[in-house]
């Protein structure tokens, strides 16, 4: 029997990943979902907001279906999927973007960068390590390969000609992808934001570090509208886990509005990961309906509840979509 951690998390996570799980029922998907309760709401609670026992609840887990989580400004605060993200290994982060006019997907490495976890905190002066290193470089840089050879091109997004760092990852990327025999070119990370803007149609795959992945996957949201569109997967090599790239959002929790698009696709790209490729391919058939038929949430300037969202999706499911 497969095992799912499910983790709503704080905020609008709970709500989203309610969605999902309705969602999952619809298609027929069976498995043991494990509950874990994580994040800000549990610290605020305990002083825990991951405790070792849930990383090993995850471990003994398929996999993780994963909603959001509030990280606060408090030195004392670990953030759950840094910890989440370096314990289980997954290194790489699998965003897909889908409109009318864009198909491309962003490649992030999700151990290292800026979000490498070695900082020193002083009363005038605060650091953090940037870390690269060839073996983090030459994986993510596998991943993306694996991606756009079944596609058209890969574009190695970098600021090697300021931070020499990248000048490694740069390199690396390279030589993967001439090893690979995929067609690549490569970018400066400020001439790729802009470009996102003005020509997204020029990108296939995209493969770029930690931050500059964090930071263009989020501007990349706003140009397809919402980041209540958008999933993603975090992938190890014997672990993964799946979750919508919007945060928290404290503001509308509770509210019940909620989009619950991300965290759909964020299932259907578990059910892809678990080899159920139809079932996948028909929840990403149903939010395609629902979203032409205007039946979306009111970050995309409608009047749907959360809740309808879900069911306009679940009933295209069940009818085998108009």
């Amino acid at each position: 029997m497969r095992r799912v951690a499910v983790v709503g998390g704080d905020g609008i996570g709970p709500e989203v990943i309610r969605s999902a799980l309705l969602v999952l029922d619809s298609v027929g998907f069976a498995a043991d979902m494990v509950p874990l309760d994580v994040g800000f709401a549990r610290w605020r609670r305990t002083g825990t907001a991951l405790a070792q026992e849930d990383l090993e609840t995850m471990r003994r887990c398929n996999c993780i279906l994963f909603g959001a989580i509030t990280t606060p400004p408090d030195p004392a605060y670990r953030s759950v999927l840094l910890r989440i993200r370096k314990d289980l290994d997954l290194y790489a982060n699998i965003r897909p973007f889908h409109s009318s006019r864009i198909d491309l997907v962003i490649v992030r490495e999700n151990t290292e960068g800026l979000y490498s976890g070695i900082e020193e905190i002083g009363q005038e002066e605060a650091r953090t390590v940037r870390v690269i290193t060839r073996a983090g470089s030459r994986r993510i840089a596998a991943a993306a390969c694996q991606l756009a050879s079944r596609r058209r091109r890969l574009t190695i997004v970098h600021k090697s000609n300021v931070l020499k760092s990248d000048t490694l990852f740069l390199e690396t990327c390279r030589e993967e992808a001439r090893a690979a025999g995929v067609s690549h070119d490569d970018m400066l990370v400020d001439a790729a934001a802009y470009n996102l803007v003005l020509r997204p149609e020029r990108f296939d795959v995209m493969v770029t570090t930690n931050l500059f992945g964090d930071i263009l996957s989020d501007e990349m949201a706003g140009v397809l509208g919402s980041l209540g569109l958008c999933s993603s997967a975090n992938l190890g090599e014997r672990h993964a886990l799946f979750e919508p790239i919007h945060g928290s959002a404290p503001d509308i929790a509770g509210r019940g509005v909620a989009n619950p698009v991300g965290a759909v696709r964020s299932a259907a790209m578990m059910l892809e990961w678990f080899g159920l490729s139809e079932e996948s391919r028909l929840v990403e058939a149903a939010v395609q309906s629902c979203l032409a038929k205007g039946m979306v949430t009111p970050d995309l300037g409608g009047s749907c509840t959360t809740e309808q969202a879900t069911a306009c999706i679940c009933q295209a499911i069940s009818r085998g979509l108009p």
